[in-house]
């Protein structure tokens, strides 16, 4: 929603890391400048050491920069009235193992300062939304790492946050959980929240995400809409329905004779993803329990608030 003011924006980040005598050591964001609107989902990429981790915390108010300015909903990122309305889950999920999966939002819940009655309502749809209701008062010690991603976006979204960040959130999930991280990050965007987005697995970035930005030491060498990066205009992909052996010669041979080049012919094709999950999910009608994580259902009820985006 681009005529909405800006949730996050940035000019001239710099961050430099000192050793003990404030020698300058590292630079390890360089003249960054960014903005993330509401309804977006904002992809930051960039290979190992390229400075994403230490944006997100400067971002969170964790780091100070060295140099140039930060403003979340339009404060600086340490005052509270920002940090209330941001909701992030960290590249690795650190949880209390001896405390439940409910007992875990709880907790959260608490930090956030909610209500015992909506803590409760809360806690039961996102343990519903990310498919571990039947497993609410299992430690959390002993999930997997695909359960543990799981309750640690649940507790991303406790506090019903405007800005949520998200480091590597479909890391250890399979195939059915990915897709139902990325359809939850899309419904919270159409419903007007902004989605930062820090992975390596593009295909997930490719999926979600409506802009993204390319960081190499420190400094964006790319930014722009995914749809920009990966069309190609050199080629057109015509999509035809099922046609004869002699029909699709005869169009070929139409073809040649007006580009001049030999065309090519392939069957479209559907991802690996896709049929993956036709298959489970033709397994898990017929299966009776389930001992691992169930099929995620709708955005928690409280989080749908918000106008819809358009992006």
């Amino acid at each position: 929603m681009r005529d909405a003011a800006a949730i996050v924006e940035l000019r001239g980040l710099v961050k430099v890391f000192r050793d003990f005598w404030r020698r300058q050591k590292v630079t390890a964001v360089d003249g960054l400048s960014l903005d993330i609107y509401p309804g977006e989902v904002f992809g930051l990429l960039g290979p190992n050491g390229s400075g994403k981790s230490t944006t997100i915390k400067i971002m969170l108010g964790l780091l100070h920069p060295s140099a140039g300015t930060v403003r979340v909903f339009g404060r600086p990122p340490q005052s509270v009235q920002a940090k209330e309305k941001i909701g992030y889950l960290p590249e690795e999920s650190h949880l209390y193992q001896y405390l439940t999966a409910r007992e875990t939002l709880d907790f959260y819940g608490r930090l956030f300062n909610l209500g015992a009655r909506q803590r409760h309502e809360r806690i039961e749809q996102l343990l519903e939304m990310v498919g571990l209701a039947h497993a609410a008062d299992r430690p959390v010690g002993e999930f997997s790492k695909g359960m543990a991603r799981r309750i640690g976006l649940a507790q991303a979204l406790i506090n019903d946050p405007r800005l949520i960040i998200l480091d590597e959130p479909t890391a250890g999930l399979d195939p059915i959980g990915c897709r139902q991280v990325k359809d939850i990050i899309l419904q919270l965007a159409r419903r007007g929240r902004a989605v930062l987005l820090s992975s390596h697995l593009l295909a997930d970035v490719e999926d979600v995400c409506q802009r993204i930005a390319i960081l190499y030491n420190g400094h964006v060498c790319a930014e722009g809409r995914v749809n920009d990066f990966t069309q190609s205009k050199e080629a057109i992909c015509i999509t035809l329905p099922a046609l004869s052996p002699a029909q699709i010669e005869e169009l070929l041979e139409s073809i040649r004779q007006k580009v001049g080049a030999e065309p090519q012919v392939q069957h479209p094709r559907v991802s690996l993803e896709q049929c993956f999950l036709r298959v489970v999910q033709r397994a898990e009608a017929a299966a009776l329990e389930r001992s691992g994580a169930a099929a995620a259902t709708k955005l928690a009820e409280y989080l749908q608030s918000g106008t819809a985006s358009e992006s």
